[in-house]
């Protein structure tokens, strides 16, 4: 996995892409988001919404996705966002948020394990 870390540590609210199956998964295309709050090492919330990514990514203009895909991630209140791949342009429009940027998670990684994993590795710096 690799990140930019822009953000501090403590409580972290990840939000990971999902596939319609519930695994990781590339971010612009995801049919699913988890949205994970991460205390003292362990998921004190989980919950998974439907974002229809997949179907909504070709309708438009990458701007207006992109925009979509902001308004989800401070609607929920992330700051840390993580899939298995994300465009360059992509990446710097959430740093440019101040959000942590992680990509490269596995798709056959368990969604839930896969957030904890990501959470350790922003602490390890």
């Amino acid at each position: 996995m690799t990140e930019n870390t822009s953000t501090t540590a403590g409580r972290r609210v990840v939000a990971l892409a999902l596939t319609a199956d519930g695994a990781p998964c590339g971010l612009g295309r995801a049919p699913r988001m988890a949205i994970a709050a991460v205390e003292d090492g362990r998921i004190a919330d989980w919950r998974v919404a439907e974002t229809d990514w997949d179907v909504l990514h070709d309708q438009g203009g990458h701007g207006q996705h992109h925009a979509r895909i902001v308004r989800f991630m401070r609607e929920n209140g992330v700051d840390v966002a993580a899939a298995g791949h994300m465009g360059p342009p992509m990446v710097n429009t959430l740093d440019k948020l101040g959000l942590a940027v992680v990509t490269g998670v596995p798709s056959d990684m368990d969604a839930e394990q896969a957030v904890l994993a990501v959470v350790e590795r922003l602490a390890e710096g």
